[in-house]
């Protein structure tokens, strides 16, 4: 599987509880915070829901 790259570049405040808990569980805890994942359906899938907050990468 490819490696990618999740970048915050929008807060949470005043999101869905679902995209709070979307973020919090990608690993994201505030703007500029980045994490690394896999790339799996999973993944992918949590990505789509919060892809206005997000920049995403290849590694």
């Amino acid at each position: 599987m490819a490696q990618i790259k999740i970048k915050q570049v929008k807060s949470s405040i005043k999101r869905l509880a679902t995209q709070k808990r979307t973020l919090e569980s990608l690993g994201l805890h505030g703007i500029g915070k980045e994490v690394t994942h896999e790339a799996t359906p999973n993944i992918l899938g949590m990505i789509k829901k919060v892809k206005h907050l997000v920049t995403v990468t290849e590694v």
